[in-house]
C-alpha cells in the first residue's frame, strides 16, 4: 500500500536524530500517530505490531535506558514480530515506513537495535517473549543543535556517507555493475533503497537485476554474531521499504517473491532474501 506522503521528498530529508526537546507529542501529533500505526502494512503478510510508551507513564517503574545515546526523548516506538522466515524484513519494513510518515509530520526519530536495553523496554511494552524485538525508536521534536555525544557519533559512523550505487547494484551476476541506464524506470527506487538507514551505517543491502527481476541479497563480515544477523535482515526490510514505496510513487507495478531458482553465484557470508518481480 502507497503511503500517502510525498516519498522521494521524505526519504531524502529523514536523518537520525538523537537529541530532542524535553515536551511531549502534542496531543494532534499523538492522534495522527496513533491511526497512521492502525493502518500499517506490510507485503509479507507478516504479522508486525508498533507499541507505543510515554517514559512518565510507564505503569510498573521500569526504567527505559539507551546507555545515553538518546537526550531528551520522552516517547518511545518499539516494534515486534513472530519468529518467521519474513518477520524482521516485515519488521524493518513496516517500522521504516512509520518513520518517514513521522518524518513527513515533522517529528524526529532515529532506529536503535543495539543501544537501548531491551530487558527494560520489554517490560515496559509488555512484549510477550515468543515475539522478536528488534528495534525501537525515539519520537519528539529535534533541538536545534545536536548534542556532542550525537555530533561524535555520527562522525564516527558516518552517517550521512552511503556505498557508491557500483557498490551495491549489479546486473546478472555480483562483480557486473548496474549502469542507472539499465536500471531505467528502476533507477529512482534502487537510488532511494542506497539512501536507507541500517545499524551501524553498514549498508548491508546487494540488488542483483537479472531479467525481469531484482533480486535482493544481505551480505556481513565473517565473523558477524547472530544476533547482528537478525539485525542486518531489518536492515533490508528498511531498505525494502525505500525501494517499494518509491516504485508505488513512480507507479511501477510488480510484486515480491521468494524465487527457488534465481541462477546466481552467491558470495561467501551473503544470503539472498527476496526477488521483485516486474510488473
Amino acid at each position: 500500500m502507497k503511503l500517502n506522503i510525498p516519498v522521494e521528498e521524505t526519504i531524502k530529508k529523514r536523518v537520525s536524530t538523537r537529541t530532542y526537546k524535553s515536551k511531549k507529542l502534542s496531543v494532534h501529533d499523538k492522534e495522527k500517530l496513533m491511526k497512521e500505526i492502525s493502518q500499517l502494512t506490510n507485503p509479507f503478510g507478516e504479522n508486525v505490531r508498533v507499541h507505543i510508551i510515554e517514559k512518565d507513564t510507564v505503569s510498573n517503574g521500569e526504567k527505559l535506558g539507551t546507555y545515553g545515546v538518546i537526550k531528551g526523548a520522552s516517547t518511545f516506538l518499539g516494534v515486534t514480530t513472530d519468529k518467521t522466515e519474513f518477520g524482521l524484513v516485515a519488521a524493518g519494513y513496516q517500522f521504516e515506513n512509520l518513520v518517514l510518515i513521522a518524518t513527513d509530520m515533522g517529528l524526529s526519530t532515529v532506529w536503535l537495535a543495539a543501544t537501548f536495553s531491551r530487558d527494560q523496554f520489554e517490560k515496559a511494552m509488555d512484549i510477550q517473549k515468543n515475539k522478536l524485538f528488534p528495534a525501537i525508536s525515539p519520537i519528539g521534536y529535534a533541538t536545534d543543535k545536536r548534542s556532542i555525544t550525537e555530533s561524535l557519533m555520527r562522525k564516527t559512523m558516518k552517517s550521512d556517507k552511503r556505498k557508491p550505487w557500483e557498490e551495491i547494484f549489479f546486473q546478472e551476476s555480483f562483480g557486473n555493475a548496474l549502469s542507472r541506464k539499465d536500471a531505467n524506470e528502476y533507477t529512482k527506487p534502487l537510488e532511494m533503497l542506497r539512501l536507507a538507514p541500517s545499524a551501524t551505517n553498514a549498508q548491508p543491502w546487494r540488488v542483483v537485476k537479472k531479467q525481469e527481476s531484482y533480486h535482493f541479497f544481505e551480505t556481513h563480515k565473517s565473523n558477524v554474531s547472530d544476533e547482528d544477523k537478525m539485525i542486518k535482515k531489518v536492515d533490508l526490510g528498511i531498505a525494502l521499504s525505500h525501494f517499494h514505496q518509491t516504485a508505488l510513487e513512480n507507479g511501477l507495478a510488480g510484486k515480491f517473491e521468494k524465487q527457488e531458482d534465481i541462477k546466481i553465484d552467491i558470495p561467501v557470508n551473503t544470503n539472498y532474501i527476496i526477488s521483485w518481480k516486474i510488473g
